[in-house]
């Protein structure tokens, strides 16, 4: 089994890839593979709604390669996937915004490619915005038809600097309580 994480944060190992990594402590503590994907900071473009993923069916979006396909390559051949992002004006960041808009269209256009394939929201934040932000996270999984595990609070870690968010007890409890329930739908449902 294997999770693949998509670090929307353009600081490749700032606060966003340390929650990532402590849900990654439970995964692999359950042999669960695991592997972070940093599209922070990368030039994505954002969908175009030109259907040709519609008509071609060939789980690729036809915008010019900016390593878009690669990144859904890595989510269909996953079992579980997170979506993490810091908040930025409170939202996603644009490459969280970029992937989710033209994977979202690609797996929808293909019947549906990520459906029950177990997804997690991940969010750093340094006041406010991190519900939006989940938010935005989560109705990606829902409208995907993906298995969404809960965690003891919402996914988000609170911090500014990098390494802030190790500060956060509550943030690292929700973290680790969501790696091991994520562990537990993937047993369930791949195991």
């Amino acid at each position: 089994m294997k999770v693949v994480a998509f670090n929307g944060s353009p600081r490749k190992e700032g606060n966003t890839y340390l929650l990532v990594q402590k849900v990654f402590e439970e995964l692999q503590k359950e042999g669960i593979e695991t592997e972070v994907v940093h599209v922070g900071g990368k030039v994505l473009r954002g969908c175009t709604a030109c259907y040709k993923c519609k008509e071609t069916k060939d789980r690729r979006c036809a915008l010019p390669d900016d390593g878009l396909n690669g990144y859904i390559e890595k989510m269909e051949s996953a079992q579980g996937i997170i979506l993490a992002s810091p908040v930025y004006y409170s939202n996603v960041t644009a490459e969280t915004a970029a992937l989710i808009s033209r994977a979202g269209f690609v797996s929808t256009a293909n019947g549906r490619i990520l459906r029950r394939k177990v997804g997690a929201a991940v969010v750093a934040v340094r006041r406010a915005g991190a519900n939006v932000v989940y938010s935005n996270l989560n109705f990606f999984f829902g409208i995907q038809e993906m298995i969404v595990p809960g965690s003891s609070y919402w996914n988000h870690g609170i911090g500014r600097d990098k390494g802030d968010v190790l500060k956060d007890e509550e943030g690292l409890a929700t973290m680790t309580t969501l790696g091991q329930n994520m562990a537990w739908l993937l047993k369930k449902l791949y195991g």
